[in-house]
Order: structure tokens, then C-alpha cells, then sequence
């Protein structure tokens, strides 16, 4: 954040929602915030090495208040939103967390009863939590924050995520700042035809309470790439696509499998059902061509029309600029992953742990 501010100031990082569009923030205004926000985090009493637990959907604020916890010299703690009153009691005690950010009133009112004592205040994203941070740290230096973040090195924790607990109570995995350099550098560089494309944007909606989603958060600001949130998945994804326009985005497998199954139902509504799996089944045949290195020149033709009359209108829905897709969470079918490298949208699968810091 701090370099990019400093070598590219005027530089497009993320877009915020604002009505029904997007607001740019240059890599100057986004230090800033982050600055800001972390300055009212020490006001309120965060010291170096406090745990600070966010319980939000994927969101602008969600961003600012990680780095700005690190800024802080903090260690953050996600949390589901979804989580139970029990999970959430339990992560908070186990990491010994001494604030914590939840998205709305409701989750506030939900969460408050189950407190422990440690844990001093509890604010709210969508009460204007940003504006009250940077009120409550008006007198805080930036020297202070230079001192905090110089605090830091490789080996400092960065953050504790818990596990699931399908087998017992959740597990808290620490990863440290030099786990999440090294794994940017891997995922960075790994993918540069996606995180390093001039123009290159992407619309993040998975989770940034898992790794991996959080990961993606990291290495596109480490990256300078184009960032955006969609905490409302079921009432806004569409639009925010349509919207932003990413080149590329990160998904779970039923996503890939919801889109086709809109698209055939579609289709088959309108009465062009069997068009649509003859587009399927050429998609499939196309990509499987590219893979043996040879596409016959009928097999061109007919993919061809189909990018017309079908590929097109599924790469229009995604926001008619993605290149390529990120699939991680489980594994996507063959059948699928070829069907969406036929359609003209590359998908990669990610495969990691938490304890690998996502990508293995």
C-alpha cells in the first residue's frame, strides 16, 4: 500500500460502490484511509501484537480495516458473518482479541452478549466506522504509525484464521506478513497474464474471511490491479459485473455451474435449448482441439458462429471483459472447465490450504 502510494500516487487501486456505480480510489487516497483508520484503532486502545476480529461479507471496509490493523501493528482475526453465537464466542476467546468490527446493527446486537471481557469495543461497518476511526485518531502522529508498521518484520503474525471445526472447536492458523510476501510473489507472478495485465481489474465477491479470497485482496493491491467488492452475491452480483467489467474473477465451482445452468434454462426457455448444447458441446470439442494442438478448420467455423450466437451473450453476462477465472473450494468438472475455455474464459483452478496460505 505504502509503495504504491508513494511510486504511483494518482494510480486507480479499488473502486467503492456509490449507487449504482463506482467511486475510484488512487493509491494515495487508499493509504490514507488505511492511515487514518489506523490511527483511531490506536486511539481506542490497540497496542502492537492486539488481535482485532472482523465479522463482515466481502467489502471496501473489510480492505481498509486489514491493512489498516497491520498499519496499527495488529494481527486480524475474521470472522463468517454467518458464524454461530457459539463460533464466534470461541474465536474471540482463543485469540485473546481485544476489539472487533462486525457489518451491521444486527450482527452488533447478536454478537454482544457473548463478549468477553477482553474484548473493549465493538463497532459497526455500515454506522459510518471508517469516519469514526479517523475522528477518534485526529491526534495520532504519523509517526506513531511509521513506528508500528517499522515494528513489523517477515516473521510478525499478520492474522489467525480458524478453521471450520467439522471435527471439534475451530483451530486458529497463524500466518505471518513474510507468509503472505512470499505466497504474493507466487500467485503474483504465477498468474502475471491476470494480476499484471495493463487494464486488468477484478470484482471480488468470495469471502475474504478465507484464505483464499483474502489472498486475491493482497496480491491485487501488492500487484496494483484493479479492485472491487460484491458483499451482496444473490441481489447484486450481476449488476456489479455488468457494472465494473472485470477481466478476470474468482469463483467456487457452483458459481461456474449456476451461470451455465441460468444460461440453458434461458435458452431453453426461449425455445434455442438445443442451440445452446450444440454451443456446449462445440465449446467442449474446441477446447479439448486446443489442448491436442490442432483445430480443424470446420471445428473453427462452427465455434465461430456459436461466439456469436452464445459465447458471447455468457461472457456478456460475466461483464464482457473476462479473460479468465480463478475456481477454487472444491473441484470443478472437466466437462466444465473446458466448456468455459471454449466460451473464451479461461478458468485456472487454485488448490491450497489455510495453512499454506492458500496456493500450494
Amino acid at each position: 500500500v505504502a509503495e504504491r502510494a508513494w511510486f504511483e500516487p494518482e494510480r486507480i487501486m479499488v473502486s467503492r460502490p456509490l449507487g449504482d456505480g463506482w467511486q475510484p480510489v488512487t493509491a494515495r487516497e487508499l493509504e490514507a484511509e488505511i492511515r487514518a483508520t489506523a490511527k483511531g484503532l490506536i486511539a481506542s486502545g490497540v497496542q502492537i501484537g492486539d488481535r482485532v476480529a472482523i465479522m463482515a461479507r466481502t467489502r471496501y471496509e473489510w480492505t481498509i480495516l486489514d491493512f489498516a490493523i497491520w498499519f496499527a501493528g495488529g494481527v486480524t482475526v475474521p470472522i463468517y458473518e454467518t458464524s454461530s453465537a457459539e463460533q464466534v464466542d470461541w474465536i474471540l476467546s482463543d485469540s485473546s482479541s481485544v476489539a472487533i468490527i462486525v457489518e451491521t446493527p444486527q450482527l452488533r446486537d447478536a454478537v454482544t452478549p457473548i463478549l468477553p471481557a477482553k474484548v473493549k469495543n465493538c463497532w459497526v461497518m455500515t454506522e459510518n466506522v471508517l469516519s469514526q476511526l479517523a475522528y477518534l485518531g485526529r491526534d495520532v502522529s504519523d509517526q506513531e504509525i511509521d513506528h508500528r508498521r517499522n515494528s513489523l518484520n517477515p516473521d510478525s503474525l499478520a492474522t489467525l484464521i480458524y478453521t471450520s471445526g467439522t471435527t471439534g472447536k475451530p483451530k486458529g492458523v497463524q500466518l505471518t506478513h513474510g507468509n503472505f510476501l512470499s505466497e504474493c510473489g507466487n500467485v503474483v507472478l504465477g498468474a502475471a497474464d491476470l494480476f499484471m495485465k495493463p487494464g486488468g481489474s477484478t470484482l471480488l465477491f468470495l469471502p475474504v474471511a478465507h484464505v483464499f479470497g483474502r489472498m486475491v485482496q493482497i496480491g491485487s493491491i501488492r500487484a496494483g490491479l484493479h479492485l472491487a467488492h460484491c458483499p451482496d452475491v444473490l441481489g447484486r452480483l450481476s449488476q456489479d459485473l455488468a457494472s465494473f467489467k472485470p477481466t478476470f474473477v474468482l469463483a467456487v465451482p457452483r458459481i461456474f455451474e449456476k451461470v451455465y445452468n441460468g444460461a440453458e434454462a434461458k435458452a431453453d426457455a426461449a425455445g434455442k435449448g438445443s442451440i445452446f448444447r450444440a454451443a456446449a458441446n462445440v465449446a467442449i470439442e474446441y477446447s479439448k482441439a486446443l489442448d491436442a494442438g490442432s483445430v480443424s478448420l470446420a471445428l473453427k467455423i462452427k465455434h465461430g458462429l456459436f461466439d456469436k450466437l452464445v459465447y458471447s451473450k455468457i461472457r456478456h453476462g460475466l461483464g464482457g471483459r473476462v479473460e479468465a477465472a480463478i475456481s477454487g473450494g472444491a473441484p470443478l468438472g472437466e466437462r466444465l472447465g473446458h466448456f468455459y475455455r471454449g466460451a473464451g474464459v479461461r478458468v485456472l483452478e487454485g488448490y491450497g490450504l489455510t495453512e499454506t496460505t492458500a496456493g500450494a
